[in-house]
């Protein structure tokens, strides 16, 4: 009998053992599903555009270089192709007369630690910026990039490089509004401001504020494209499909609807 309560005991004490270990590793898994959940990215099949005007801002925070002379040309273009990823955009002088038009005022190109602004109104396109579009070794992203490749194309010919377009990422996790703005506050919660699109690209100084509306549209290519790199790898990410948003169907001033959204997304 004494030894029938000594297996009694033992086997009391490892049943106890293993329910506190199976209780622990229950714990322990449902604690980590939440852990997950919290740092699980979520992006949006469509965003609000209402809820970009409440973001913070996104703005580059690195050095702005301003190339407007042909001797400066040469080192901006040979530091830029020692790089891994380069942002690109261009910027043109907007025409508000039905029939003019303008070639590309602007071309900026950055790293991440630093943007290049070459004023091709006044440099025209010199061999070492047909260099810099015509490279296949260095990764340069755009968004709706053929189109600036188009108004490239109106100034000089030449074969387009290694160019990825960040719409057609965007586009391979789901995300249908594919404008900067938008994709940016999608993936990072900021607002980048569209208020320099249309001003003088052609002024004989760019402001300030031009400056920084440049740069800021070239950086956050590569940091858009990092951002899509580390959420393939990883996968921890939802895509959310949120209910349709109403749109506007009455005329506001005179403009219709589509006008009212193009309004809205260049704010």
């Amino acid at each position: 009998m004494k030894y029938e309560l000594y297996f009694l005991l033992i086997f009391l004490i490892f049943s106890r053992k293993w329910i506190y270990i199976w209780i622990i590793h229950i714990l322990y898994v449902l604690l980590q599903s939440e852990i997950e959940r919290l740092i699980m990215k979520t992006i949006y099949k469509k965003f609000d555009k209402h809820k970009i005007h409440e973001l913070p801002r996104a703005v580059f925070e690195g050095d702005i270089e301003i190339i407007d002379t042909l001797e400066k040309v040469d080192a901006a273009v040979d530091y830029l192709l020692s790089q891994d990823i380069l942002g690109v955009d261009t910027e043109t002088r907007p025409s508000f007369k039905k029939g003019l038009s303008y070639e590309v005022s602007l071309l900026q190109v950055s790293a991440i630690d630093i943007c290049y602004l070459f004023r091709l109104n006044k440099i025209g396109m010199p061999d070492a910026i047909l260099r810099l579009l015509s490279d296949t070794k260095v990764t340069k992203v755009g968004l709706s990039w053929h189109d600036d490749l188009r108004m490239l194309h109106q100034k000089h010919d030449f074969e387009p490089g290694n160019y990825i377009d960040i719409q057609d990422v965007a586009q391979t996790f789901g995300i249908e509004d594919l404008s900067l703005q938008k994709i940016y506050a999608n993936l990072f919660g900021k607002k980048i401001s569209k208020s320099q699109r249309l001003s003088n690209w052609e002024a004989a100084d760019l402001r300030e504020s031009q400056k920084l509306y440049a740069a800021t549209d070239a950086w956050a290519c590569i940091m858009l494209y990092n951002e899509f790199w580390r959420l393939k790898q990883c996968g921890d990410y939802e895509l959310v499909v949120p209910e349709e948003l109403e749109e506007p169907k009455a005329l506001v001033e005179g403009k219709d609807a589509e006008q009212v959204e193009k309004a809205e997304e260049s704010k």
